[in-house]
């Protein structure tokens, strides 16, 4: 797409200029110090947002949660959840995180919604900065202690109206997690754009299970965005969520209006400039603090791998020492043979 627009402002006049933004700043000490603790990188990435000379990546944790927040907009993530399910969806109430989550659920994830649909039906939504390696390990773990949790609400809620739990009582639950960054497996599938997981039977015996778990690789989306444009609403939610070109953005709200209030409870964020800065620097502390987990996690991997090779190597190596062993006890056996037979 050639480059049309050089800001945001004529689209949403709310929006700051950067020297204004930056007057702010300068005249005040706090804003100030924070300002200059960041990269310059940093800066003028803070300043490009806020100004609308880039839009905004909505994966980050406090601007999603602040846009699609389900209980001041519910609207907004039905719409979503009902463009990915395939099907008319209403989310119910937004449940508060679960304390007792297995795991150490803060590493790599970034947003963490639970909602309950209309039909008891629970959705996690998850976003993952960073690709993780063990994907299917740890979706599995999550759609545990998610289905757990629905198991224990629906027997609790039985108990409480003086009924009798039965399992065929207990909705199913989904947990659909959004990558920013895709883990290598899923580039080998870069015209695939949710993958769906689901348990099925090899017999083609059909029963009704309970967990379901759906990927969206928002990196390799971005890759067809660029040859393709916005094609359904599915591209617009993808678009919204992890594009923060300006021109596909304009393409959007020209698209779908809808998403238009949606950039614009964003803009009225960012005439508080105390308060994005302070969400700013909270979202890069806690992308730092990920990629280090990342980064510990691959190397952890890499040693595990490294001790795997060495042990199998050193067990080669006893074996041939061994072998080299018996083939010299062999040899003084026949050289002692030889001996006796000369005498």
């Amino acid at each position: 797409m050639c480059s049309q627009y050089k800001s945001l402002k004529p689209f949403f006049p709310v929006i700051k200029t950067r020297e204004e933004i930056l007057k702010e700043i300068t005249d005040s000490e706090v804003l100030s110090a924070i300002f200059n603790s960041w990269t310059e990188e940093q800066q003028e990435q803070f300043l490009d947002i806020c100004s609308g000379i880039k839009g905004v990546k909505m994966l980050y944790d406090s601007y999603i949660k602040e846009i699609m927040n389900p209980e001041t907009n519910p609207d907004r993530l039905s719409w979503l959840l009902s463009v990915i399910l395939g099907q008319k969806v209403t989310v119910k109430q937004q449940l508060a995180n679960d304390n007792n989550r297995m795991g150490d659920e803060n590493s790599l994830v970034i947003t963490d919604i639970v909602v309950e649909l209309e039909d008891g039906t629970l959705a996690n939504i998850e976003v993952q900065k960073i690709g993780y390696l063990f994907a299917g390990e740890r979706a599995s773990c999550y759609m545990a202690d998610l289905l757990m949790r629905q198991y224990k609400r629906i027997k609790n809620k039985c108990k409480t109206n003086n009924k009798k739990f039965n399992y065929k009582d207990v909705p199913p639950v989904y947990t659909i997690v959004f990558m920013e960054q895709s883990s290598s497996d899923f580039k080998d599938y870069p015209d695939v754009l949710m993958h769906t997981f689901s348990h099925k039977s090899d017999s083609g015996l059909v029963m009704k299970m309970l967990q379901n778990c759906i990927f969206i690789p928002i990196d390799i989306f971005i890759n067809k965005l660029h040859n393709e444009g916005i094609n359904n609403e599915f591209d617009a939610w993808l678009t919204f969520l992890g594009c923060d070109d300006i021109n596909y953005i304009v393409e959007l709200i020209t698209k779908y209006p809808a998403f238009k209030p949606m950039y614009q409870d964003l803009y009225d964020m960012c005439k508080n400039v105390e308060e994005v800065m302070h969400t700013f620097s909270k979202d890069l502390q806690e992308y730092d603090h990920n990629t280090v987990l990342y980064m510990i996690d691959e190397l952890q991997d890499s040693v595990d791998a490294q001790k795997v090779t060495i042990k199998e190597q050193q067990a080669a190596l006893d074996s041939k020492d061994a072998e080299i062993a018996s083939l010299q006890a062999r040899v003084k056996e026949l050289e002692s043979k030889t001996g006796n037979s000369k005498s």
